[in-house]
């Protein structure tokens, strides 16, 4: 007997990690022994799900004291990392799930799209197109795109087809090599592109690769996200794969400690988070994220962790990985200190003095309380806090933005403590963060005045859309990635269950309008890639939760946390 969408929990119950770990055949172990190479999953199970009663899969959803929800969340990445199967297919052309569930119409249809959007160069495949919707002028939604590629990367590594990801890793490092110039100006040597073309001749009848490092961009600005994404791909195909060959290669090796050179050099700065132009990353427009965005310093973060696992300890690379060590907890300190927002941190700015002079000031940056946003005192519930969108003197961005706050949490930027909170904050603000189409890539959208100044009257930037407050569903990937490390599937399999009322009806868009996302995006195009490929890797996560293993990490035990104020709960 399978199960349908109907047989599962309700929102008020949970589905414990005990369980689906029992089922799945998680054992416990100690994270930290098991970086270099994935072990085995153990498929010898006791009952299947179909012979388990949901009652023994659920407890009632209430909250725990911090100490042991810092234990569980622990101990549910221990399981995670000790489970994962190198090669492992998963979703397509499976039948059933792993955990006796019946998989949706969706996921053969979103396979079906996935497919089609591959692009083959010299016969093999290198990457997917970012949209294949030709109803509308390409633009440059017919190239590979760094970032887009990342959960279709996934999608195939869970999917045991980590051919395509390896074939994307050593193009995208053979353009770094490139001399990369944008009018006169030549850019730094580790400039990973934002995305690439095959060229095709028919007259000589041979291809060739065109890339873009963000002088054919909108706005020239040259992507700082990509090398980071690079990195981090570099580590999931090989906790997927346990091949440690690719890493190794002194390519892959001098590719990594190029793209690190240019985040760790030093400068004027006096802050160890990373200084960045506006559109640099996932949000490329003007939309008011220059200066220490959240999205950046996450990814910097979980980049820098995963860079360390990957470098050798050899003459050029034992360098680097002392001044990662170095950064990493300075930039933790930074952000868990500064960047940092619940209800008792908002109410101690609310009542900041002002021009303080001196390392006994409190209020380090000078922030003026009268510039708080009347929003956040509405927003900022009792139980929950999350990192805000930037930092900097005098200015305090206190937009939520959802990839910064979900890759803190995967990385482990965010202690187990703020891991929860984040996941209170957006249970208790579902409707302003996930509405009818999950998920916001930031909250609130800026309007009138504040938007002409700060977009540049950008107008596929309105309210309630695109960048600006719009739901985008590749988010998806990273909620459910984000519950699952903190022991919160039900969240994710919620969010999930709303995009399949929708998505595939709907041709797969880019993004969503309006306050709860209920309208397609006036500009969104059709078939987008990340879209698909980000439903398919929440879908085959709940699956199969061992797949968590290769894009979070662990905490880090030496960066121990000086926070001094509550971490949203009440003792």
């Amino acid at each position: 007997m399978s199960m349908s969408n109907a047989d599962l929990p309700h929102n008020g119950d949970i589905r414990t990690f005990d369980a689906l770990c029992a089922i799945t055949g998680i054992e416990e172990c100690d994270f930290s022994r098991l970086l270099d190479r994935p072990r085995p999953l153990n498929m010898e199970r006791q009952r299947s799900c179909d012979e388990r009663s949901l009652h023994e899969l659920s407890i009632s959803l209430s909250p725990q004291p911090p100490s042991r929800t810092a234990e569980y969340s622990s101990r549910v990445i221990d399981h995670l990392e000790y489970s994962f199967s190198p090669g492992r297919r998963s979703g397509f052309n499976t039948p059933r799930s792993h955990l006796g569930f019946e998989p949706h119409p969706m996921v053969a249809e979103a396979w079906e799209a996935l497919r089609r959007s591959l692009v083959h160069f010299r016969g093999q495949p290198v990457g997917t197109i970012a949209a294949l919707d030709n109803s509308e002028e390409e633009l440059n939604y017919d190239q590979v795109f760094v970032r887009d590629f990342v959960p279709s990367a996934l999608a195939f590594l869970m999917n045991g087809e980590p051919e395509i990801v390896k074939n994307f890793l050593l193009k995208t490092l053979r353009l770094q090599s490139w001399e990369k110039k944008i009018d006169r100006f030549q850019l730094g040597e580790g400039v990973m592109p934002a995305s690439f073309k095959v060229l095709h001749d028919p007259v000589r009848n041979s291809e060739t690769l065109m890339a873009d490092f963000g002088e054919s961009a909108i706005g020239r600005v040259a992507p700082v996200d990509s090398g980071f994404w690079w990195i981090i791909l570099l580590r999931a195909y090989t906790k997927s794969t346990g091949d440690t060959s690719l890493a190794e290669l002194p390519e892959c090796q001098k590719g990594m400690r190029l793209i690190l050179s240019l985040c760790l050099s030093e400068g004027f700065d006096t802050f160890p988070t990373l200084l960045c132009a506006d559109g640099c990353c996932m949000i490329d427009r003007r939309m008011g994220v220059y200066g220490y965005p959240i999205e950046i310093q996450a990814l910097f973060f979980m980049a820098l962790r995963c860079a360390l696992l990957l470098l050798k300890q050899d003459d050029e690379g034992k360098e680097v990985v002392e001044r990662i060590s170095k950064r990493l907890h300075a930039l933790s300190y930074h952000m868990r200190s500064y960047f940092w927002l619940d209800l008792k941190q908002l109410n101690d700015i609310y009542r900041y003095k002002t021009e303080e002079y001196s390392h006994t000031a409190v209020n380090k940056f000078n922030v003026i309380p009268d510039s708080l946003p009347e929003w956040i005192f509405d927003f900022m519930p009792t139980h929950g806090g999350y990192f805000i969108g930037n930092v900097s003197p005098a200015r305090m961005d206190f937009r939520w933005f959802c990839m910064g706050n979900c890759i803190a949490i995967l990385s482990s930027l965010a202690t187990p403590e703020q891991s929860i909170a984040i996941m209170d904050l957006i249970e208790s603000r579902w409707e302003e963060l996930v509405g009818e189409m999950p998920l916001k890539v930031c909250y609130p959208a800026i309007e009138s005045h504040e938007w002409r100044i700060v977009t540049g009257c950008d107008p596929k930037n309105t309210r309630w859309s695109y960048h600006n407050g719009g739901s985008w569903p590749v988010l998806l990937w990273l909620l459910t990635a984000a519950c699952i490390k903190t022991g919160r599937p039900q969240i994710a399999r919620r969010a999930i269950e709303l995009a399949e009322t929708r998505l595939l009806k709907d041709n797969w868009p880019e993004y969503y309008d309006g306050k709860l996302g209920r309208y397609i995006g006036k500009q969104a195009r059709k078939s987008q890639t990340w879209s698909i490929a980000g439903y398919l890797v929440a879908k085959m996560m709940l699956e199969d939760p061992s797949h968590l293993g290769m894009i979070a990490l662990e905490e880090d035990k030496q960066m121990k946390p000086l926070l001094r104020r509550s971490n949203s709960w009440a003792f």
